[in-house]
Formats: C-alpha cells, sequence, structure tokens
C-alpha cells in the first residue's frame, strides 16, 4: 500500500464546476446541481484502496450527520479502471451499496476533475463553504490502517462545523494520507 499526501491546494481555491455521471443513479450532475446550502464537501475516494476503506464507515456517518444541516456531499473516483477494474462505476454501484452510501458517487473517467482539483491520493477531501471558497483540504483524522487509532473524524468534523457555525477554521491543517489516484 503505498502512502500519499494530498497536494494542499490554496484556502481560497474556488470550486471548479465539472459535469460527471452519478453510478448510483445514472444521471449527470455539477458542482452547481450537488453544492449545499452552507457548504460542500468533495471527496475523491475508490472501491480497493485499503485507507478508503479504512474510513469508509466514519465518511457515511459524516454524511448522514451533516446532509441534513445544509452540507452537500459529493464523492467522486477517478482510478484508471483498464489497470484497476475493481474501481470499475459498475463495482462503484455495488460499493455504494454495500457501504449505504446516500450520496452521489460520480465517476471521473477522463480524469480530468481530479486533474483540476489537483487531487493526489483516495481519500483526499476538500471542503467549500457556502461561496464555493475552499477552507478545508486535509486528512478525516490521525487514524489509518494499522496504526491503532480510532476514527474519529474530528479533523474533518471540526471544519464542517466551522462552516455550518461560521467559525474561523484553523489554516494549519494536515494532508491527507492514502492511496496514490491510478492516472492513465
Amino acid at each position: 500500500m503505498s502512502k500519499t499526501a494530498s497536494k494542499m491546494i490554496p484556502l481560497g481555491t474556488v470550486a471548479p464546476e465539472f459535469h460527471l455521471k452519478d453510478t448510483n443513479s445514472n444521471e449527470l450532475f455539477s458542482f452547481a446541481n450537488l453544492k449545499g446550502e452552507k457548504g460542500t464537501l468533495v471527496l475523491f475516494i475508490c472501491n480497493h484502496c485499503s485507507f478508503v476503506r479504512h474510513v469508509i464507515e466514519e465518511i457515511v456517518m459524516i454524511a448522514n450527520d451533516y446532509r441534513v444541516q445544509g452540507i452537500g456531499i459529493i464523492a467522486i473516483s477517478s482510478n484508471d479502471i483498464s489497470l484497476y477494474p475493481q474501481d470499475s462505476p459498475e463495482l462503484m454501484t455495488e460499493f455504494a451499496f454495500e457501504n449505504k452510501m446516500e450520496f452521489p458517487y460520480l465517476y471521473d473517467e477522463t480524469q480530468e476533475v481530479a486533474k483540476v482539483y489537483d487531487a493526489a491520493c483516495t481519500p483526499d477531501f476538500f471542503l467549500f463553504d457556502n461561496q464555493n471558497k475552499l477552507v478545508y483540504r486535509g486528512q478525516l483524522d490521525d487514524s489509518r490502517p494499522g496504526n491503532g487509532i480510532p476514527l474519529s473524524g474530528n479533523d474533518l468534523r471540526g471544519a464542517i462545523d466551522g462552516v455550518i457555525y461560521n467559525r474561523i477554521i484553523n489554516p494549519n491543517q494536515k494532508p491527507s494520507i492514502g492511496c496514490n489516484i491510478k492516472w492513465k
């Protein structure tokens, strides 16, 4: 398992627009369609990554906790499925069902969305405020596969709470660590 860190793009970056197909509904969505009233979490994940598998339950809990509070949740997979067929759209649908993901799981076939977001790893988290400006890019928490630290989601949850309750979000953020995106 490779350990790749997120790139930590500049805070204040405006959320890039996209149009991608949701593997759960087979509908085409854009950032504008899916953004939340108070903010939007865009996360890059995939089916096979051990880091994603380690945190998916907490990601789903975060989505369930915050969607009702006005946060849009968007998951995107950008991996090259010719080399990693376990990340195919059909298996993305199964993965979403098995993990009770009730938010869009979009397939970035051309990898252009991952490139424009400067996504580097799975999971990679990008939290935007209600003005579509990046306020957090970093880790879920300090838990990693095999390190014995329990999942809490405290870093990401703290940032989302900051967006919802209009609090200052600490600009000193730890990068996410995960499997590298599998580029074509």
